[in-house]
């Protein structure tokens, strides 16, 4: 298992192939994600802790999918995403395709831009 620090937190990679990625997500309290999409990489969510807020799409399009432990979501390439944590934080599995660096950031709290 790799551990890599996110500023939001961080992941747990737990599986990684030529074929697929498995990533466990530690989202502190009160932090989010990028709001961002993949040309090609397809991803699915599972919350197994905790409560996220899944939002999709921008600007006063964005629709908020409140998730609790067992819920779950398909990313498929192209759809605008972030992941938010309210103030007691989350924990998720994520299972994509393989494109690790395939990460198109439209917003980030952090300043990252790759």
């Amino acid at each position: 298992m790799s551990k890599i620090e996110k500023p939001w937190g961080y992941e747990d990679r737990w599986a990684i192939t030529e074929k697929y990625l498995g990533k466990i997500l530690f989202i502190e309290g009160g932090k989010r994600l990028s709001r961002q999409y993949h040309e090609v990489k397809d991803e699915t969510i599972y919350v197994l802790e905790g409560t996220l807020v899944l939002e999709l799409g921008q600007g006063e399009e964005v629709e908020r999918i409140l998730m609790g432990p067992g819920a779950h979501y398909r990313i498929k390439p192209g759809t605008i995403h972030r992941f938010c944590a309210p103030s007691g934080g989350c924990k998720l599995v994520e299972v994509s395709s393989p494109e690790m660096e395939d990460v198109v950031r439209l917003e980030d709290d952090y300043g990252r831009t790759e």
